[in-house]
Protein backbone atom coordinates (compact mmCIF):
# COMPACT_ATOMS: atom_id res chain seq x y z
CA UNK A 1 0.00 0.00 0.00
CA UNK A 2 2.79 2.39 1.06
CA UNK A 3 4.59 1.50 -1.83
CA UNK A 4 1.91 2.10 -4.09
CA UNK A 5 0.92 5.68 -2.64
CA UNK A 6 4.47 6.34 -3.13
CA UNK A 7 4.47 5.63 -6.74
CA UNK A 8 1.33 7.49 -7.52
CA UNK A 9 2.77 10.59 -5.64
CA UNK A 10 6.00 10.23 -7.75
CA UNK A 11 3.55 9.80 -10.81
CA UNK A 12 1.69 12.61 -9.65
CA UNK A 13 4.80 15.29 -9.19
CA UNK A 14 6.42 14.12 -12.41
CA UNK A 15 3.08 14.92 -14.50
CA UNK A 16 3.25 18.19 -12.77
CA UNK A 17 6.60 18.88 -13.76
CA UNK A 18 6.26 18.09 -17.30
CA UNK A 19 2.82 20.18 -17.21
CA UNK A 20 4.84 22.95 -15.40
CA UNK A 21 7.45 22.81 -18.81
CA UNK A 22 5.18 22.70 -21.28
CA UNK A 23 3.90 25.69 -19.45
CA UNK A 24 7.12 27.70 -19.74
CA UNK A 25 7.14 26.83 -23.31
CA UNK A 26 3.93 28.44 -24.57
CA UNK A 27 4.64 31.17 -22.35
CA UNK A 28 8.11 31.64 -23.91
CA UNK A 29 6.02 31.00 -27.50
CA UNK A 30 4.03 33.95 -26.53
CA UNK A 31 6.98 36.17 -25.67
CA UNK A 32 8.43 35.42 -28.89
CA UNK A 33 5.54 36.22 -30.96
CA UNK A 34 5.24 39.63 -28.98
CA UNK A 35 9.03 39.95 -30.61
CA UNK A 36 7.24 40.59 -34.12
CA UNK A 37 5.38 43.66 -32.60
CA UNK A 38 8.97 45.09 -31.54
CA UNK A 39 10.19 43.86 -34.70
CA UNK A 40 7.51 45.94 -36.13
CA UNK A 41 8.04 49.14 -34.50
CA UNK A 42 12.12 49.35 -35.51
CA UNK A 43 11.81 48.58 -39.21
CA UNK A 44 8.92 51.17 -38.81
CA UNK A 45 10.93 53.61 -36.54
CA UNK A 46 14.21 53.61 -38.58
CA UNK A 47 11.95 54.20 -41.95
CA UNK A 48 10.43 57.36 -43.16
CA UNK A 49 7.04 57.76 -42.31
CA UNK A 50 5.61 57.06 -46.39
CA UNK A 51 6.66 53.56 -45.68
CA UNK A 52 5.11 52.97 -42.26
CA UNK A 53 2.20 51.29 -42.87
CA UNK A 54 3.87 49.62 -45.60
CA UNK A 55 6.75 48.01 -43.14
CA UNK A 56 4.16 46.99 -40.71
CA UNK A 57 2.12 44.98 -43.31
CA UNK A 58 5.39 43.20 -44.24
CA UNK A 59 5.83 42.41 -40.60
CA UNK A 60 1.79 41.10 -40.30
CA UNK A 61 2.42 39.12 -43.73
CA UNK A 62 5.58 37.16 -42.20
CA UNK A 63 3.62 35.66 -39.44
CA UNK A 64 0.41 35.13 -41.23
CA UNK A 65 2.83 32.89 -43.55
CA UNK A 66 4.70 31.30 -40.85
CA UNK A 67 1.63 30.32 -39.50
CA UNK A 68 -0.06 28.28 -42.39
CA UNK A 69 2.79 27.77 -44.01
CA UNK A 70 5.57 26.47 -41.36
CA UNK A 71 3.15 24.90 -38.83
CA UNK A 72 1.59 22.77 -41.52
CA UNK A 73 4.41 21.90 -44.18
CA UNK A 74 8.19 23.71 -43.26
CA UNK A 75 8.39 21.93 -39.83
CA UNK A 76 8.42 18.59 -41.20
CA UNK A 77 11.26 19.29 -43.96
CA UNK A 78 12.90 20.88 -40.81
CA UNK A 79 12.27 17.70 -38.36
CA UNK A 80 11.32 14.95 -40.74
CA UNK A 81 11.11 12.24 -37.94
CA UNK A 82 7.80 13.94 -37.04
CA UNK A 83 8.51 13.83 -33.63
CA UNK A 84 7.11 17.00 -32.02
CA UNK A 85 3.92 18.00 -30.48
CA UNK A 86 1.39 20.89 -31.14
CA UNK A 87 3.17 22.83 -27.96
CA UNK A 88 6.23 22.12 -29.97
CA UNK A 89 5.38 23.06 -33.48
CA UNK A 90 3.47 26.56 -32.08
CA UNK A 91 7.45 27.44 -30.42
CA UNK A 92 9.04 26.94 -33.94
CA UNK A 93 6.39 28.65 -35.69
CA UNK A 94 7.50 32.00 -33.81
CA UNK A 95 10.67 31.37 -34.84
CA UNK A 96 10.31 30.56 -38.64
CA UNK A 97 8.15 34.11 -38.38
CA UNK A 98 11.23 35.63 -37.12
CA UNK A 99 13.55 34.84 -39.51
CA UNK A 100 11.62 36.09 -42.27
CA UNK A 101 10.88 39.57 -41.12
CA UNK A 102 15.02 39.95 -40.46
CA UNK A 103 14.54 40.12 -43.99
CA UNK A 104 11.70 42.76 -44.32
CA UNK A 105 13.80 45.78 -42.99
CA UNK A 106 16.55 45.22 -45.39
CA UNK A 107 14.52 45.43 -48.38
CA UNK A 108 12.60 48.32 -46.65
CA UNK A 109 11.41 50.81 -48.86
CA UNK A 110 11.30 49.64 -52.75
CA UNK A 111 10.49 46.46 -52.47
CA UNK A 112 6.74 45.55 -53.90
CA UNK A 113 4.51 43.97 -51.45
CA UNK A 114 3.57 41.21 -53.65
CA UNK A 115 6.67 40.39 -54.24
CA UNK A 116 7.40 39.90 -50.22
CA UNK A 117 4.41 37.20 -49.80
CA UNK A 118 5.66 35.29 -52.30
CA UNK A 119 9.57 35.76 -50.79
CA UNK A 120 8.02 35.03 -47.18
CA UNK A 121 6.56 31.90 -48.49
CA UNK A 122 9.24 30.38 -49.85
CA UNK A 123 12.01 31.67 -46.81
CA UNK A 124 9.19 29.85 -44.26
CA UNK A 125 8.60 26.83 -46.13
CA UNK A 126 12.47 26.25 -47.90
CA UNK A 127 15.37 28.06 -46.51
CA UNK A 128 14.61 28.27 -42.81
CA UNK A 129 13.60 24.58 -42.47
CA UNK A 130 16.69 23.29 -44.71
CA UNK A 131 18.87 25.42 -42.54
CA UNK A 132 16.81 24.26 -39.42
CA UNK A 133 17.36 20.73 -40.31
CA UNK A 134 21.28 21.14 -40.80
CA UNK A 135 21.57 22.06 -37.43
CA UNK A 136 18.95 21.14 -35.47
CA UNK A 137 17.00 18.52 -37.18
CA UNK A 138 19.70 15.88 -36.76
CA UNK A 139 21.58 17.03 -39.98
CA UNK A 140 25.06 16.69 -40.55
CA UNK A 141 26.31 19.96 -38.63
CA UNK A 142 24.23 18.83 -35.83
CA UNK A 143 26.36 15.20 -36.01
CA UNK A 144 29.76 17.45 -36.41
CA UNK A 145 28.70 18.42 -33.12
CA UNK A 146 27.71 22.54 -34.18
CA UNK A 147 26.19 24.01 -31.01
CA UNK A 148 23.71 27.21 -31.85
CA UNK A 149 21.73 26.81 -28.69
CA UNK A 150 18.58 29.37 -29.93
CA UNK A 151 19.01 30.06 -33.53
CA UNK A 152 22.10 32.68 -33.77
CA UNK A 153 22.92 30.92 -37.01
CA UNK A 154 19.51 29.02 -37.75
CA UNK A 155 17.62 32.17 -37.49
CA UNK A 156 19.06 35.34 -37.35
CA UNK A 157 22.03 34.59 -39.77
CA UNK A 158 19.26 33.08 -42.00
CA UNK A 159 17.47 35.79 -42.39
CA UNK A 160 20.72 38.07 -42.50
CA UNK A 161 22.17 36.81 -44.81
CA UNK A 162 19.14 36.13 -47.09
CA UNK A 163 18.41 39.56 -46.77
CA UNK A 164 22.08 40.07 -47.89
CA UNK A 165 21.63 37.94 -51.29
CA UNK A 166 18.42 39.60 -52.24
CA UNK A 167 19.31 43.13 -51.64
CA UNK A 168 22.27 42.92 -53.98
CA UNK A 169 19.79 41.87 -57.02
CA UNK A 170 17.08 44.59 -55.51
CA UNK A 171 19.51 47.63 -55.09
CA UNK A 172 19.63 50.58 -53.06
CA UNK A 173 16.34 53.23 -52.27
CA UNK A 174 16.66 56.44 -54.53
CA UNK A 175 18.37 58.81 -53.71
CA UNK A 176 21.00 56.66 -51.39
CA UNK A 177 23.84 56.95 -53.07
CA UNK A 178 24.55 60.44 -54.82
CA UNK A 179 27.71 61.06 -56.72
CA UNK A 180 29.49 58.07 -55.12
CA UNK A 181 29.22 58.92 -51.60
CA UNK A 182 26.47 57.64 -49.05
CA UNK A 183 23.47 59.45 -48.19
CA UNK A 184 22.07 59.69 -44.53
CA UNK A 185 17.86 59.13 -44.99
CA UNK A 186 16.42 59.75 -41.62
CA UNK A 187 13.98 57.05 -39.63
CA UNK A 188 10.54 59.24 -39.35
CA UNK A 189 10.32 58.19 -35.45
CA UNK A 190 13.46 56.93 -33.23
CA UNK A 191 11.00 56.94 -30.49
CA UNK A 192 9.49 54.13 -31.98
CA UNK A 193 12.80 52.24 -33.04
CA UNK A 194 13.80 52.62 -28.92
CA UNK A 195 10.52 51.31 -28.13
CA UNK A 196 10.94 48.00 -30.41
CA UNK A 197 14.24 47.21 -29.14
CA UNK A 198 12.56 46.99 -25.48
CA UNK A 199 10.03 44.79 -26.77
CA UNK A 200 12.72 42.85 -28.35
CA UNK A 201 15.03 42.50 -25.12
CA UNK A 202 11.90 41.71 -23.36
CA UNK A 203 11.08 38.96 -25.95
CA UNK A 204 14.00 37.66 -25.91
CA UNK A 205 13.79 36.01 -22.54
CA UNK A 206 11.56 33.99 -24.09
CA UNK A 207 13.27 33.48 -27.41
CA UNK A 208 16.98 32.09 -25.09
CA UNK A 209 14.85 30.95 -21.68
CA UNK A 210 12.37 29.08 -24.01
CA UNK A 211 15.03 27.11 -25.75
CA UNK A 212 15.45 25.13 -22.62
CA UNK A 213 12.32 23.40 -23.08
CA UNK A 214 11.55 23.63 -19.51
CA UNK A 215 11.90 25.12 -16.38
CA UNK A 216 11.85 22.26 -13.39
CA UNK A 217 14.47 20.26 -11.81
CA UNK A 218 17.99 20.89 -13.80
CA UNK A 219 16.66 22.87 -15.95
CA UNK A 220 15.45 25.99 -13.67
CA UNK A 221 19.48 26.69 -13.06
CA UNK A 222 19.94 26.58 -16.87
CA UNK A 223 16.98 29.15 -17.29
CA UNK A 224 18.38 31.36 -14.67
CA UNK A 225 21.85 31.08 -16.56
CA UNK A 226 20.35 31.78 -19.80
CA UNK A 227 18.36 35.19 -18.34
CA UNK A 228 21.52 36.62 -17.21
CA UNK A 229 23.94 35.86 -20.38
CA UNK A 230 21.38 37.13 -22.68
CA UNK A 231 20.77 40.65 -20.34
CA UNK A 232 24.23 41.08 -20.03
CA UNK A 233 25.24 40.68 -23.62
CA UNK A 234 22.69 43.44 -24.63
CA UNK A 235 23.68 45.65 -21.95
CA UNK A 236 27.28 45.21 -22.75
CA UNK A 237 26.40 45.43 -26.56
CA UNK A 238 24.37 48.54 -25.94
CA UNK A 239 27.47 50.03 -24.04
CA UNK A 240 30.31 49.07 -26.45
CA UNK A 241 28.32 51.13 -29.58
CA UNK A 242 27.41 54.26 -27.84
CA UNK A 243 31.44 54.26 -26.59
CA UNK A 244 32.46 53.57 -29.71
CA UNK A 245 30.55 55.99 -31.93
CA UNK A 246 30.55 58.53 -28.82
CA UNK A 247 34.93 58.44 -29.04
CA UNK A 248 34.58 58.24 -33.37
CA UNK A 249 31.94 60.70 -33.97
CA UNK A 250 31.66 62.89 -31.00
CA UNK A 251 28.43 61.97 -29.71
CA UNK A 252 25.84 59.75 -28.47
CA UNK A 253 24.35 57.70 -31.44
CA UNK A 254 21.13 56.77 -30.29
CA UNK A 255 20.94 54.81 -33.60
CA UNK A 256 23.83 52.62 -33.14
CA UNK A 257 23.04 51.99 -29.41
CA UNK A 258 19.82 50.21 -30.19
CA UNK A 259 21.12 48.11 -32.90
CA UNK A 260 24.18 47.60 -30.44
CA UNK A 261 21.90 46.17 -27.91
CA UNK A 262 20.71 43.73 -30.54
CA UNK A 263 23.87 42.46 -31.62
CA UNK A 264 24.47 41.70 -28.27
CA UNK A 265 21.10 39.94 -28.02
CA UNK A 266 22.11 37.75 -31.33
CA UNK A 267 25.32 37.10 -30.24
CA UNK A 268 24.26 35.20 -27.22
CA UNK A 269 21.59 33.51 -29.03
CA UNK A 270 23.91 30.22 -30.24
CA UNK A 271 25.59 29.82 -26.67
CA UNK A 272 23.62 31.69 -23.78
CA UNK A 273 23.49 28.28 -21.86
CA UNK A 274 26.90 27.43 -21.90
CA UNK A 275 28.65 30.66 -21.71
CA UNK A 276 28.68 32.03 -17.97
CA UNK A 277 27.93 35.58 -17.20
CA UNK A 278 30.87 37.27 -16.98
CA UNK A 279 31.90 36.01 -20.25
CA UNK A 280 28.89 37.28 -21.84
CA UNK A 281 30.26 40.89 -21.54
CA UNK A 282 32.68 39.74 -23.85
CA UNK A 283 30.41 38.27 -26.35
CA UNK A 284 28.41 41.03 -26.17
CA UNK A 285 31.42 43.38 -26.29
CA UNK A 286 32.82 41.80 -29.73
CA UNK A 287 29.70 40.96 -31.44
CA UNK A 288 28.62 44.53 -30.77
CA UNK A 289 31.69 46.15 -31.68
CA UNK A 290 32.18 44.06 -34.93
CA UNK A 291 28.22 44.48 -36.14
CA UNK A 292 28.67 48.56 -35.65
CA UNK A 293 31.63 49.20 -37.65
CA UNK A 294 30.20 46.65 -40.38
CA UNK A 295 27.13 48.75 -40.31
CA UNK A 296 29.31 51.55 -41.60
CA UNK A 297 31.38 49.61 -43.93
CA UNK A 298 28.64 48.05 -45.74
CA UNK A 299 26.57 50.97 -46.15
CA UNK A 300 29.58 53.70 -46.98
CA UNK A 301 32.48 51.67 -48.05
CA UNK A 302 30.36 48.44 -50.00
CA UNK A 303 27.92 50.64 -50.76
CA UNK A 304 24.92 48.52 -49.99
CA UNK A 305 21.46 50.23 -48.89
CA UNK A 306 20.41 48.42 -45.60
CA UNK A 307 17.56 50.68 -44.10
CA UNK A 308 18.12 49.06 -40.71
CA UNK A 309 20.86 47.42 -40.27
CA UNK A 310 19.63 44.13 -40.29
CA UNK A 311 22.56 42.57 -42.50
CA UNK A 312 25.42 43.40 -39.95
CA UNK A 313 23.25 42.79 -37.01
CA UNK A 314 21.34 39.72 -37.74
CA UNK A 315 23.62 38.18 -40.52
CA UNK A 316 27.13 39.01 -39.30
CA UNK A 317 26.28 39.26 -35.36
CA UNK A 318 24.80 35.99 -35.75
CA UNK A 319 28.49 34.17 -37.03
CA UNK A 320 29.97 36.18 -35.09
CA UNK A 321 28.42 34.77 -31.73
CA UNK A 322 27.77 31.28 -32.99
CA UNK A 323 31.91 31.33 -33.09
CA UNK A 324 32.37 32.72 -30.28
CA UNK A 325 31.10 29.74 -28.41
CA UNK A 326 33.73 27.66 -29.47
CA UNK A 327 35.66 30.82 -27.42
CA UNK A 328 33.82 30.90 -24.46
CA UNK A 329 32.13 27.49 -24.01
CA UNK A 330 32.28 26.94 -19.73
CA UNK A 331 33.93 23.25 -20.70
CA UNK A 332 34.82 22.90 -23.91
CA UNK A 333 35.66 26.56 -25.18
CA UNK A 334 39.57 28.07 -25.73
CA UNK A 335 39.27 30.06 -22.47
CA UNK A 336 39.97 26.65 -20.80
CA UNK A 337 42.54 25.51 -23.13
CA UNK A 338 40.08 23.29 -25.79
CA UNK A 339 39.84 23.54 -29.36
CA UNK A 340 37.38 20.98 -30.31
CA UNK A 341 34.52 23.70 -30.96
CA UNK A 342 36.41 25.96 -32.90
CA UNK A 343 36.09 24.18 -36.38
CA UNK A 344 33.05 23.43 -36.58
CA UNK A 345 31.56 26.41 -35.16
CA UNK A 346 33.34 28.20 -37.76
CA UNK A 347 32.69 26.45 -40.54
CA UNK A 348 29.12 25.91 -39.74
CA UNK A 349 27.67 29.45 -39.71
CA UNK A 350 29.92 30.31 -42.79
CA UNK A 351 28.07 27.30 -44.57
CA UNK A 352 24.67 28.67 -43.34
CA UNK A 353 25.75 32.34 -44.08
CA UNK A 354 26.99 31.19 -47.91
CA UNK A 355 23.93 29.13 -48.78
CA UNK A 356 21.58 31.93 -47.16
CA UNK A 357 23.31 34.59 -49.51
CA UNK A 358 23.13 32.23 -52.40
CA UNK A 359 19.37 31.68 -51.63
CA UNK A 360 18.13 35.15 -51.61
CA UNK A 361 20.81 36.15 -54.39
CA UNK A 362 19.23 33.16 -56.87
CA UNK A 363 15.65 33.86 -55.59
CA UNK A 364 15.44 37.04 -55.89
CA UNK A 365 16.98 37.22 -59.26
CA UNK A 366 14.48 34.64 -60.72
CA UNK A 367 11.77 36.63 -59.23
CA UNK A 368 12.77 39.71 -60.70
CA UNK A 369 13.14 38.26 -64.54
CA UNK A 370 9.51 36.74 -64.01
CA UNK A 371 6.71 38.94 -61.45
CA UNK A 372 9.57 41.95 -60.93
CA UNK A 373 10.53 43.07 -57.24
CA UNK A 374 10.72 46.60 -57.23
CA UNK A 375 8.00 49.24 -56.83
CA UNK A 376 8.18 51.90 -59.84
CA UNK A 377 10.16 55.19 -59.19
CA UNK A 378 6.80 57.30 -58.69
CA UNK A 379 5.35 55.01 -56.25
CA UNK A 380 8.82 54.78 -54.23
CA UNK A 381 9.07 58.78 -54.45
CA UNK A 382 5.65 59.41 -53.35
CA UNK A 383 5.56 56.35 -50.70
CA UNK A 384 4.45 52.24 -50.70
CA UNK A 385 1.59 53.10 -48.07
CA UNK A 386 -0.13 55.04 -50.64
CA UNK A 387 0.16 53.18 -53.72
CA UNK A 388 0.47 49.76 -52.17
CA UNK A 389 -2.17 49.69 -49.45
CA UNK A 390 -3.27 53.39 -50.12
CA UNK A 391 -3.85 54.31 -47.19
CA UNK A 392 -1.23 56.55 -44.46
CA UNK A 393 0.46 56.02 -40.84
CA UNK A 394 0.26 59.84 -40.68
CA UNK A 395 -3.14 60.98 -42.84
CA UNK A 396 -2.45 64.67 -41.06
CA UNK A 397 1.08 64.86 -42.70
CA UNK A 398 0.13 63.66 -46.08
CA UNK A 399 0.18 66.15 -49.06
CA UNK A 400 -2.67 65.35 -51.36
CA UNK A 401 -2.66 65.63 -55.09
CA UNK A 402 -4.80 68.80 -54.79
CA UNK A 403 -2.23 70.50 -52.35
CA UNK A 404 0.79 69.51 -54.80
CA UNK A 405 -1.37 71.12 -58.22
CA UNK A 406 -1.86 74.66 -56.05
Amino acid sequence: MYGGFYMDEAMTLNQLAQDIDALWVLLATVLVFFMQAGFALVESGFTRQKNSANIIMKNVIDFLVASLVYFFIGIRIMYPDNSFSNIDIMFQTVFAGTAATIISGSVAERMKFSSYIVLSIVVTLFMYPINGLFIWGGGFLSQLGMIDFAGSTVVHATGGFIALGFVLVLGPRLGKYVNGQSKIIYGHSLTLGALGIFILWFGWFGFNGGSTFGITGDNRDVVGQVFATTNIAAAMGGVTALAYTWVKDKHASIGATLNGILAGLVGITAGAHVISPFHAIFVGLITSLIVTICIEVIDKKIKIDDPVGAISVHGIGGVIGTMLVAVFHQSEGIIVGNFSLLGIQVFGSLFIAFIATLFGFTVAFIMKKTIGIRVTKEEEIEGLDIHEHQTSSYPNFTISSTQKSD
